[in-house]
C-alpha cells in the first residue's frame, strides 16, 4: 500500500450563499479571525502527513496563489522596521507544502472539479477536501484520522459527522455497519436525499480519501444533483464495488461557505485567540446582556 502523500482541495465553487462578499474575495480567503479558512485545511494537510498538495481554483481566485507566496512588499517593511520574525511567520505559511494549482474551467460539479487532478493524482491515493469545510481538531487532524483507517482496512475512506435530520436532505446520507468504534463500513449512500430516502444522519461532510480508479468511475458517471456531476454519485459506484469505509472524524466543523457557519467558527475560535480571546470573551459577555 502506497503511503498518502498527495490531497487535492476543492476551491473553484463560486460562493453564491456568501455574496456580496465573495463577488471579488474568493470565498475561501474568508478568515477564522485573521487566518483565511483555506490556510486552516492546507496547515491540516501538512499536519496529515501530505507533501504534495494541488488546489483546484476558478476565474478570479489569484489571491490564493498570492496568499501561499512569498510577499517582497511585506518582508521589505519589516526588514527596514527590525520585525525579522514577522517574515519567518508569512514564509512559513509558503512553506508547509509543495502546492500547485490548476482552474476548473467550467462550473460542473465536485466530481468534474476531481477529475481535474486527474494527471497531478497519477497512480497514487490522495485525500480530497471540500474548500468550505474548516474542521478544528487540534493534535489530530481530520485528514490524518482518515489515512489510519486507509492504512488499517486498505479502502478508500469518507469522512463523516451526523448531521440533523433537517441539514441531511442538503448534504448525503449513508447506509452503514459499524466496523469499530468511529469506523463503519458503507453499504450505500446518496447525494441531497429526499425525507424517504435518508439512510441514516451520517454524512460526507469535507474530506474523502480515494484512490485513482475513481477517475475511471466519474467518466461513467452521468450527471446527478443539480445537473453537476457529483463525486458523491462516483463514490456510490465505487462502494458498491469494491467497498469503502467511514470513518466519523473527531473535530469541530465548521461550513465556511455560509454566513451562519462564517460567524460561529469568528465567535468560537475568536474566544480561543491568544492575542484578542480575553478581551473578546468580555465583549460577548457584555453584549448578551444587553440582548
Amino acid at each position: 500500500m502506497k503511503k498518502v502523500t498527495k490531497a487535492v482541495i476543492l476551491a473553484a465553487g463560486l460562493g453564491t450563499r456568501m455574496l456580496p462578499a465573495s463577488k471579488a474575495v474568493p470565498k475561501e480567503m474568508f478568515p477564522i479571525v485573521d487566518k483565511p479558512a483555506l490556510q486552516f485545511l492546507v496547515e491540516e494537510a501538512a499536519e496529515s502527513g501530505i507533501t504534495d498538495l494541488l488546489i483546484v481554483t476558478s476565474r478570479g481566485k489569484t489571491a490564493i496563489e498570492d496568499h501561499f507566496d512569498y510577499s517582497a512588499e511585506y518582508e521589505a517593511r519589516f526588514r527596514e522596521t527590525g520585525r525579522e520574525a514577522e517574515i519567518t511567520k508569512l514564509r512559513r505559511i509558503a512553506d508547509l507544502v509543495n502546492i500547485q494549482y490548476v482552474r476548473q474551467k467550467e462550473s460542473g460539479g465536485t466530481g468534474h472539479a476531481v477529475q481535474c487532478a486527474k494527471s497531478f493524482v497519477g497512480s497514487d491515493p490522495f485525500a480530497v477536501f471540500y474548500g468550505d469545510d474548516v474542521v478544528v481538531s487540534e493534535g489530530n487532524p481530520a485528514t490524518a484520522q482518515l489515512i489510519r483507517a486507509y492504512e488499517k482496512y486498505g479502502k478508500p475512506v469518507a469522512g463523516v459527522q451526523a448531521v440533523s435530520k433537517a441539514d441531511i436532505v442538503k448534504y448525503s446520507s449513508l447506509k452503514v455497519e459499524r466496523l469499530e468504534g468511529n469506523i463503519y463500513t458503507v453499504l450505500d449512500m446518496i447525494e441531497k436525499p429526499r425525507e424517504d430516502q435518508i439512510y441514516s444522519l451520517l454524512s460526507i461532510l469535507g474530506r474523502v480519501l480515494l484512490e485513482p480508479d475513481i477517475f475511471d468511475i466519474l467518466e461513467n458517471t452521468p450527471r446527478g444533483a443539480g445537473g453537476e456531476l457529483q463525486l458523491t454519485d462516483a463514490m456510490r459506484t465505487l462502494t458498491l464495488t469494491r467497498g469503502m469505509t467511514a470513518c466519523e472524524y473527531k473535530g469541530r466543523r465548521y461550513d465556511m461557505g455560509s454566513k451562519l457557519g462564517f460567524l460561529i467558527a469568528n465567535v468560537e475560535q475568536g474566544i480561543l485567540h491568544e492575542e484578542i480571546g480575553s478581551g473578546f470573551r468580555a465583549f460577548l459577555k457584555e453584549f448578551i446582556n444587553k440582548i
